[in-house]
């Protein structure tokens, strides 16, 4: 696996009709409960056994998605809780919106349980300055990474670093990569020096966001 996903660069901008199917279809791929359990019992070393799932929040604007990030030992306790947010720009096309959630803690396991989940309101989120994903449509999937700008900061370990993120996203899974570097000299601080993490897809909620926003 190289240590990085597969060069490209963005497309011009759909029509509005087609940029609304490609947002819905990339929504509904997001949906679902993803582990890299094999990756991890192959080479424990290198990568720790993860969790990454998806789930719509219909209460919310079109397309948001609550995710929680844990380890498979702790996954009531996970280490990145977001809303993130498919959605069209007229300038840069397909994107995925990223946002924080005040007091995340409230919410840890709402993945599972729906009345918590319809308790996250918009006033709760802050969109993430310089963290918005630029996507890009495939035969098999989509593309993405963080947008340019080393401006979509993280504190990791008590120093502040950006984030280069990368994904690429398909029906049976996911490949995803998360590097930090220091913001001045941009130094690698921290992030995948083996490759990308692989992730398999084991439960999919895709049909959730069929009705979820229908009203």
């Amino acid at each position: 696996m190289a240590a990085s996903l597969r060069h490209w660069e963005p497309k011009a901008v759909e029509s509005e009709d087609q940029s609304t199917a490609t947002r819905d279809r990339l929504t509904r791929l997001l949906c679902g409960t993803f582990s890299n359990r094999q990756q991890a019992f192959e080479n424990p070393p290198l990568y720790g056994h993860i969790m990454v799932r998806f789930r719509p929040l219909p209460q919310l604007d079109v397309g948001s998605l609550l995710l929680e990030q844990a380890y498979a030992i702790a996954p009531n306790e996970p280490y990145r809780v977001r809303v993130l947010r498919p959605a069209v720009c007229p300038q840069r096309g397909l994107t995925i919106l990223n946002f924080a959630i005040h007091d995340d803690r409230r919410f840890w396991g709402a993945i599972d349980d729906a009345p918590r989940r319809s308790e996250i309101q918009e006033h709760d989120l802050q969109l993430l300055d310089g963290c918005t994903y630029i996507v890009e449509a495939t035969s098999a999937g989509f593309l993405g990474k963080v947008e340019p700008g080393c401006r979509c900061l993280v504190t990791r370990k008590g120093h502040t670093s950006y984030l280069v993120s990368e994904f690429e996203l398909n029906k049976t899974g996911m490949q995803t990569i998360d590097r930090g570097y220091h913001p001045e000299t941009h130094e690698h601080l921290w992030g995948s020096i083996a490759g990308p993490f692989q992730f398999e897809r084991e439960i999919d909620w895709g049909d959730e966001s069929l009705t979820a926003w229908a009203n």
